[in-house]
Parts: structure tokens; sequence; C-alpha cells
């Protein structure tokens, strides 16, 4: 998104000394080309890197999102098309920024996926719902993509 040149007042502005959330994301919705669930994971990473903020910040993609933690071979047998795994630089950049990328066991499972079709650094849960409900207990925020 190019940047504005009409003015703009922030009216409640966010600081935040710590951060705990978990992404979960079910489906890709986009703005534009890019899902809005990785623009608001790197939206967020960018406003806890600006605030100096601790952070644990935790993405589950699970159903029909799952396909993005695949590594571009597996990713072109499960999309059939050549072109390779699209999402990799991003979930990469997440990564390196801190945010733990998971893939929901069920979703891998039921899509006859192993961990070797996985991008490296991506870990697989017993299954996305029961790691939602685990995160949240511990005191993440739950924040829906979709």
């Amino acid at each position: 998104m190019a940047p504005s040149d009409k003015p703009l007042h922030i009216d409640i502005p966010v600081t935040l000394d710590n951060v705990k959330a978990v992404f979960s994301v079910a489906s890709l919705s986009f703005e534009g080309d890019l899902p809005a669930s990785i623009f608001h994971l790197q939206l967020i990473t960018g406003d806890i890197a600006n605030w100096g903020a601790s952070s644990e910040v935790v993405v589950v993609f699970h159903t029909n999102a799952g396909h993005v933690t695949l590594h571009d071979s597996a990713y072109n047998t499960d999309r059939n098309i050549e072109t390779g795994n699209p999402y990799k630089p991003m979930l990469e950049g997440l990564m390196s920024r801190g945010v733990h990328v998971e893939l929901c066991g069920a979703t891998a499972a039921a899509h006859h996926w192993g961990n070797e079709d996985l991008l490296p650094g991506i870990k697989v849960n017993t299954d996305a719902m029961s790691r939602t409900i685990q995160l949240v207990q511990q005191g993440f925020v739950k924040i829906s993509e979709s």
C-alpha cells in the first residue's frame, strides 16, 4: 500500500510492553495479492519491534490454509502447479522475527502430508482447536483469521 498524502491523526495510540497472541488461520482472504493474515502478522511484528516489546506470537494454519506451510515440491503437488510456494518468503520473514509457525496435525493427516513436506522450522501440533485452547488458557489472545 502506498502511503497517503492525506494527514492521519491517531486518536487512540497503542503501545504494549508484552504481546502474547495466537493467530488461528483457517483460510486465506486477501488484501490485494497478500493474505490478510500474513499482512496482519507483519503489521503486529513491526509494532512489536517499534515498541521494543517482549512477545510470543504463534500462528496456526489449518483447514483450507494448511498448504502455506508446504515446501515447494509438496506445494506444487498439492496445488497442482509448478510455481513453488509463494508464501515461503513471507513465512520465513515472520519466523526470522520470532513468530512460531505451526500446522494443524489433523489438517496434515487429512491431506496426507508428513513432516518432510513442510518448510524448515514449521512445527506440527495435535490439532488447531486443542492448540488454540491451550494457548488461550496460557494467557494468549486469540485472533481468528479467515
